[in-house]
């Protein structure tokens, strides 16, 4: 009679056990070291309008021309597809442009078409297009949108199981999952509980990063690190968005908590857009309003602020040639 079998070795035959000395060790890749890493699920948070898309856009962008992001990092791969998730902006009149204006090859995006499939991060068709097309980079935008319509993001019970799908999806297949997120309102609190919703979201992510104005420059943003599980935090960085084209400028030391500051003026969605007016009407006189659009697009001003904005300067508007054009008033 056969020796019978003990409870160990039929788990552990089955696949329902692993025992640790049998696991095969291996070293994490990287798509941008240390900030974001292959095979994992990374968090860039920060306010609205602070370049959050635009610096998600610029990353896949890279992604599609076989470079490892940011160009300073001379890491040339296979160009990758991209997989770009977003339920806020549209792709003919948002996203496209600015993915082509940062040199993206657009052949190498794809996009769920949510008005067919439900692309919520444990839908059937994310991981259909995860496992067959195997895109190198995943950008869900914001996660609050895909998190699905009965997970309350403010519970702990309903986010854990989520992530770790999302996670084991991650590894399994090696890409790289970027989830967009907001911050919440409660200034007080160190950066990496500032994320909207669970603490359990920035607790599930391998890495979090912040991306925040320089109180002293508010034109130029700066990327901290505020939670690294895989390798020592990466050093602050910082990038330019001027007329919608991005520019990574590489270390800065402006310090994390000083972009959470409360001691900082806070620069308002209108005082960005009637900067952003004053320096392009400028330079370049009269501007047609669609263009004046697609600049602002760029730099994530929405309409509203911008005609906010246009009426705090006493912008002046005229009609020529079947367009609309602004300029500034005469002194």
């Amino acid at each position: 009679m056969a020796e019978e079998k003990t409870l160990e070795q039929a788990l552990q035959e089955n696949g329902s056990l692993i025992f640790l000395d049998g696991v095969e060790k291996k070293e994490t890749r990287w798509l941008w070291y240390p900030y974001i890493p292959l095979g994992k699920v990374t968090i860039l948070m920060g306010d609205p309008g602070e370049g959050k898309s635009t610096f998600a856009l610029n990353l896949a962008a890279a992604v599609t021309r076989g470079m490892q992001f940011p160009e300073t990092h001379q890491i040339v791969t296979a160009p990758d597809y991209v997989l770009y998730q977003n339920a806020e902006d549209g792709l003919g009149d948002t996203i496209c442009p600015r993915l082509e204006k940062a040199g993206a090859d657009l052949r190498l995006v794809m996009t769920i078409n949510e008005m067919k499939e439900n692309a919520d991060m444990q839908s059937t068709m994310l991981y259909e297009i995860i496992s067959k097309i195997r895109p190198k980079l995943v950008i869900l935008d914001p996660l609050q949108a895909y998190l699905g319509d009965h997970v309350d993001m403010h519970r702990a019970n309903e986010v854990r199981p989520v992530m770790r799908y999302l996670a084991m999806l991650a590894d399994h297949f090696g890409c790289a999952i970027v989830l967009i997120g907001h911050m919440n309102k409660k200034a007080d609190l160190k950066s990496l509980y500032r994320s909207i919703g669970s603490i359990d979201l920035t607790a599930a992510a391998r890495s979090v990063l912040l991306v925040g104005r320089d109180p002293s420059e508010p034109a130029r943003r700066v990327i901290a690190q505020v939670k690294n599980s895989l390798a020592p935090e990466g050093e602050n960085v910082a990038f330019t968005i001027n007329d919608g084209v991005f520019h990574f400028e590489g270390v800065c030391d402006v310090p994390t908590e000083r972009l959470l500051s409360q001691r900082e003026r806070r620069v308002t969605p209108r005082d960005r857009a009637a900067e952003c007016l004053t320096r392009w009407l400028t330079e370049h006189g009269e501007i047609s309003v669609r263009e004046i659009y697609d600049m602002a697009c760029g730099e994530e001003i929405t309409k509203a602020a911008l005609l906010r904005a246009k009426a705090s300067l006493g912008i002046h508007a005229h009609r020529q040639n079947n367009q609309w054009y602004w300029s500034l008033p005469k002194a």
